[in-house]
């Protein structure tokens, strides 16, 4: 009974090896390939910025997430039927995909943050006030600047 219990967990190891190395490796690119365009938006004054910030982006990702496979890829009790074993796999590889689109997430907002603020900082000075509101309510209309300058 011992050797089908552990043939089922190495079985379960080897699935869930290959399946979030495969994952991780697949989400990897595609967030290397479509985050590109918006890091090259992000850093468009530096374009070579935002390749450099996209690979280090997906190094990043491989080590959190190849990481956090390893951590769960420990058996909590042993698999004594197939079926348990196909339990252990699901719920391992759920949460290691709910982790990835958690980050991916974070990520996002991350992002969203970094875009905002350099759109902001380019963004032009303020409109110059069109009238002046007196404290008896009446409304004042600025002199034009042409006209200011010609009176000096």
């Amino acid at each position: 009974m011992e050797s089908t219990s552990g043939s089922y967990l190495i079985a379960v190891y080897a699935a869930y090896a290959a399946t979030s190395i495969g994952l991780t490796v697949w989400i990897a690119r595609t967030l290397f390939k479509h985050g590109a365009v918006f890091l090259e938006d992000v850093f468009a004054d530096n374009p070579r910025m935002a390749d450099a910030v996209n690979r280090l982006l997906v190094v990043g990702f491989y080590l959190v997430n190849l990481g956090y496979a390893s951590l769960l890829l420990k058996s909590g009790g042993g698999s004594q039927t197939a079926v348990q074993a196909i339990e252990v796999l699901s719920s391992k590889l759920g949460l290691l995909l709910l982790s990835l689109g958690g980050m991916h997430f974070a990520n996002l907002y991350v992002f969203h943050r970094v875009r905002r603020h350099s759109k902001i900082a380019v963004l032009p000075p303020p409109v110059a006030p069109q009238m002046h509101v007196l404290t008896n309510g009446a409304a004042r209309f600025p002199k034009p600047a042409v006209a200011a300058e010609a009176e000096v």
